[in-house]
């Protein structure tokens, strides 16, 4: 079976970017982003998601992350859409828990008190439900805060853009839900890990559709 790779060029005022990633990997990363707790986010979604990604990132942080974050998103997003090529013979949405419903691409990350879920489809219908998270969104940030903890400083707000770039780009139905939890680090990175065990049942092969395209539409 052929390997399912891509390679990123993406160049603005604001950033370059490139990525390379095999869907068909070990969970390998290499990721500099000049964001400590993203690359911390983008290397446990490699590894969870079990694919190889190599991503560098050279943003107009002196602005903020904001610019960074989003443009990271969007151009692994491009990378999936790439790698997945015609989709035939994909699970598209993946391996689930209920046994009665064994196509339902759905994934539960507990991190200690958190709990996140999150569903994809790579169906070519970019959409995503952010659930649970408003409060968190635009949360003020001291500035104790910052100097404490990185992922108070990312904020919650960052971590939407960047996975709605990902859903717009990846052409793909991404819904993300945190039941429940209020530690910001363990929250995102629930959030995150949920994301990676969604995408790695998604994009694996199913043996009894091999070659063929999981769509009664004939195109997805």
């Amino acid at each position: 079976m052929k390997a399912r790779r891509a390679t990123i060029s993406r160049k603005t005022a604001e950033t370059r970017i490139s990525v390379q990633l095999g869907l068909d990997g070990k969970g390998k990363s290499r990721i500099r982003t000049g964001i400590p707790f993203f690359d911390h986010m983008l290397t446990l979604f490699a590894k969870h998601a079990v694919v190889d990604l190599q991503l560098r990132c050279d943003g107009d942080l002196e602005v903020d992350a904001h610019h960074t974050v989003e443009d990271c998103g969007i151009a692994l997003g491009q990378a999936f859409a790439i790698a997945l090529g015609d989709k035939h013979g994909i699970r598209r949405y993946g391996s689930g828990f209920h046994p009665k419903n064994p196509f339902t691409g759905e994934a539960y990350v507990p991190m200690d008190e958190c709990l996140a879920r999150c569903v994809v489809d790579f169906g070519g219908r970019p959409h995503l439900v952010w659930r649970g998270l408003d409060k968190f969104s635009h949360k003020k940030i001291s500035a104790a805060e910052k100097k404490q903890d990185a992922s108070s400083a990312f904020r919650f707000g960052l971590a939407r853009e960047f996975f709605q770039a990902f859903a717009n780009e990846a052409r793909c139905n991404l819904h993300l839900e945190l039941l429940y939890g209020d530690e910001p680090h363990h929250i995102v990175e629930a959030l995150f890990k949920a994301f990676a065990r969604a995408v790695d049942a998604a994009r694996r092969h199913d043996p009894r559709i091999a070659g063929v395209l999981p769509s009664t539409k004939g195109k997805l």
